[in-house]
Formats: structure tokens, C-alpha cells, sequence
């Protein structure tokens, strides 16, 4: 059932409130029904007086060939990885791709990254995959944020998008000379 959807055993432990006569969903419940991208969504609206067109472009191999047409013009990009999933096989490759944290303890890193030496503690292996992804960043005048946060978490992720502002104002006063 885990590899079916990652909160579908929530959602069975709570049937009955689920399948009760006056049932209103939770903020959790909507953040945690989750419909598979397929193809490229876009999503337009405003954070802090500022604009921003969000697009979901999806995981899937045939989808990526889509992606280039994204990003014109992009300020920033925030590339979501389910760290969960490193031990999983996508179905489009058979080679690696379940909820971290639990997982790192019973399944080795190594499984996805054999020259992984350290630990199977949450913090170190989190930050050995965040040094991968900051290792992949050959331009020096392109910076990279790394934050880790639950998809469900509304709180990191208002940071996330918090950050994402002030490198997206800073970048646009620097074009202007004035930072």
C-alpha cells in the first residue's frame, strides 16, 4: 500500500471522519491528495505583491523534451526532488528512484549512490544528496539554495517561497545598479 500513494494509510486510519455525513476536508486532507503531473501545468498567482507563473512540468522521461519551452525568461527555478524515493526504480529506465527519514535507517544510500561513505542518519545523508545537487552547478554566477521541507508543510514551504522572493527582488535590483 506504502508504494500506492504516500498518504493513502492516513487516509485509511480516518475513514470515519473521512465518511462522515458533514465531512469538510483539512488543509492536510487537500495537500495530501496528490494527482499524478502529466504533462506541463501551469499556475499563475501573487505572493507578496509579486506575479509568478509556477509550472509543474512532471517527472516522466517523454514529458522532459516539453521542458525547454518553461524556461524563457526564468528568474528562478525550484526543482522538487521526493528524497524518499532514491531507492525506487523509475518505471521509464529500471534504475533508481519510499518517506526519508524512516527509509535511510533500513535502506542504505548506497543503493543510489555507491561512493556514499557516511552514515545512515537523516542529517548526513540529506546533506550528502544537497552536495550532489549543489556539485551539478557549473556556473559561478548562478546561485543555488537548497531547502529541505515536507511537500505538506505549510510553514517551510511559505520559507521556501519566502526565499525564493528575495533572490527574485535582489536579482531584479541588481539589474538596476542598485544592489
Amino acid at each position: 500500500i506504502k508504494h500506492m500513494a504516500p498518504f493513502l494509510c492516513s487516509f485509511l486510519d480516518d475513514l470515519d471522519r473521512l465518511g462522515a455525513k458533514d465531512y469538510q476536508p483539512t488543509e492536510q486532507d487537500i495537500l495530501r491528495t496528490r494527482v499524478k503531473t502529466t504533462g506541463i501545468v501551469e499556475v499563475h498567482f501573487s505572493f507578496k505583491n509579486l506575479n509568478f507563473k509556477l509550472f509543474d512540468v512532471g517527472g516522466q522521461r517523454s514529458e522532459r523534451k516539453k521542458w525547454i519551452h518553461c524556461f524563457e525568461d526564468v528568474t528562478a527555478i525550484i526543482f522538487c526532488v521526493a528524497m524518499s524515493e532514491y531507492d525506487q526504480v523509475l518505471h521509464e529506465d529500471e534504475t533508481t528512484k519510499d518517506l526519508f527519514e524512516e527509509k535511510i535507517r533500513k535502506s542504505p544510500l548506497t543503493i543510489c549512490f555507491p561512493e556514499y561513505t557516511g552514515g545512515q542518519e537523516y542529517g548526513e545523508a540529506a546533506a550528502y544528496i544537497q552536495a550532489q545537487f549543489e556539485a551539478k552547478n557549473k556556473s559561478t554566477s548562478k546561485e543555488i539554495y537548497c531547502h529541505m521541507t515536507c511537500a505538506t508543510d505549510t510553514n517551510n514551504i511559505q520559507f521556501v517561497f519566502d526565499a525564493v522572493t528575495d533572490v527574485i527582488i535582489a536579482n531584479n535590483l541588481r539589474g538596476c545598479g542598485l544592489y
